[in-house]
């Protein structure tokens, strides 16, 4: 490194760094601008900051926090750990503040691991700097419209950065037709994970919803034989013979309790796996991975369907990049929620869950779930139509709130946000009893609301009511701040 290159880069460190520490000294999380003041003397710092580590990229619509942190939760149990970046600032500058600010001065990274969640439009930029050894691709579904566009769009800008890494061993969904065409074309490897027909819910789609109902190849429309949600499932193209491919990872039995979930896994052995085995592959030298195919049983220790595929996502990365994976299989019993995805708080002696939900498929996975415990409860739903939320919030139509509104275990709900009228209108037409629904728009209120009835409470809020509801349920339950856990 020439010595105009060591001076940029001390710079860079230097400027992320300070900046960092003014923000958390005004008690600020610091998670991106901390990142533009690195890029001002450096903009390519983050391929610095990252060379020679060992990295998976997370990406996708739905399911890229809770994935990253099985995935985190795998290897700090092993004695490893990772870089991530926890607060979910996966955009470049994000990105950048996280691996700059855990390097030396001189640009060295601290840490030989990294789990990173990437945004699926800055994908394209973050990975041809951090040459990440495997990108995980949890599904595709409409989301964000007046940011991203169509789903077709969205698929476009992973595809983008997809094809600038060719070395990068991708994991696809199999169920999602989206997601697997990723395949179509490149020479990467490619690990495919799935749910099976016999661990489905049935051959319809159970939700009514699909953001991808004809073949992405020839235009013609799918059958199925069978669905989890959506339009993930058993699809095939009836003219041109596109199909969901045979998995590496399948699941065939799935359990699911308020407690958690418990799932069959039966491995296939991937071929394209990489020779170099890392620290944690090497600390078990077992025999079964000899075995062409192997059924598992696992527990999860987080319910429902979509955590299911979050955990098989995250299997299907550490099985990808040649890790151990009785490793992660073990930790996932203990995995815990993360950062508003089905986390945990208690006010006022009371079970408070909160859930975040951005688009119609995620939120009807999470409404399913509420109606499925047959228990009586507290629904909160909190909608902003803030810039990180998307403008249009039309999506909300789409989402079966009839599942809450008309449930008999549903004893009270609250509605919250810039567009809490909105959703107030939306849970009408659903079928709510109006004298059960009340706005509340002060959090301190909202919070002390919910928590007197000594129910259980579910709060179901979209991205930025999440942030600011969390920070405010955080302040009264005595929870730390998400920076505060980063080391």
């Amino acid at each position: 490194m020439s010595n105009h290159n060591i001076i940029k880069t001390f710079l860079s460190v230097s400027a992320c760094r300070l900046t960092r520490f003014g923000l958390r000294v005004m008690h600020r999380g610091g998670t991106t601008l901390p990142g533009r003041s690195a890029m001002l003397f450096d903009k390519k710092i983050l391929e610095v900051v990252s060379r020679g580590m060992h990295i998976i990229v997370v990406t996708g619509t739905n399911g890229k926090t809770t994935t990253c942190s099985m995935l985190r939760n795998a290897l700090q149990e092993n004695g490893i750990e990772p870089l991530s970046n926890i607060s979910g600032a996966n955009l470049l500058t994000g990105i950048t503040a996280e691996f700059t600010a855990l390097s030396t001065l001189t640009g060295h990274p601290k840490r030989k691991y990294a789990i990173v969640e990437c945004d699926e439009g800055a994908l394209k930029k973050v990975v041809p700097l951090i040459k990440p050894d495997v990108i995980v691709v949890t599904n595709l579904f409409r989301d964000q419209l007046d940011r991203y566009g169509e789903v077709m769009h969205t698929l476009e800008e992973i595809r983008k950065g997809v094809s600038l890494v060719p070395e990068t061993t991708l994991c696809l969904n199999a169920d999602c037709s989206l997601t697997s065409s990723l395949a179509m074309d490149v020479p990467n490897p490619v690990y495919y994970y799935g749910i099976g027909k016999t661990a489905a819910t049935g051959t319809d789609n159970p939700d009514g919803l699909s953001d991808a109902k004809y073949c992405i190849k020839c235009g013609t429309e799918y059958n199925y034989d069978y669905h989890t949600y959506a339009h993930l499932g058993g699809f095939v193209c009836p003219k041109c013979g596109y199909k969901r491919a045979t998995p590496s990872l399948n699941v065939e039995d799935i359990r699911i309790t308020s407690k958690g979930s418990d799932i069959s896994v039966r491995f296939t052995e991937f071929d394209q796996r990489k020779k170099d085995a890392d620290a944690v592959s090497k600390k078990d030298s077992g025999s079964n991975d000899k075995k062409r195919t192997k059924l598992v049983n696992v527990h999860i220790g987080l319910p429902a369907l979509y955590n299911v595929y979050n955990a098989i996502a995250a299997i299907s990365a550490f099985d990808a990049i040649g890790w151990k994976k009785s490793k992660i299989l073990k930790s996932l019993e203990s995995v815990s929620s993360s950062f508003g995805r089905m986390e945990s708080f208690n006010y006022n002696n009371v079970d408070i869950q909160m859930i975040l939900v951005k688009n119609p498929a995620g939120c009807n996975q999470s409404l399913s779930y509420l109606s499925s415990l047959g228990e009586d409860y507290v629904a909160v739903l909190c909608l902003n139509d803030k810039t990180a939320d998307g403008h249009d919030i039309s999506w909300i139509w789409d989402a079966d709130h009839e599942k809450v509104a008309q449930d008999v275990h549903c004893k009270k709900l609250y509605v919250s946000g810039t567009r809490a009228g909105d959703m107030m209108i939306r849970l009408k037409y659903a079928g709510a009893d109006t004298s059960s629904i009340e706005m509340i728009e002060d959090n301190r209120k909202l919070i002390e609301a919910m928590t007197s009835h000594s129910l259980p409470v579910f709060i179901l809020p979209n991205y930025t009511s999440m942030l600011s509801l969390r920070a405010e349920l955080s302040s009264v339950t005595g929870k730390k701040e998400f920076w505060k856990d980063q080391k």
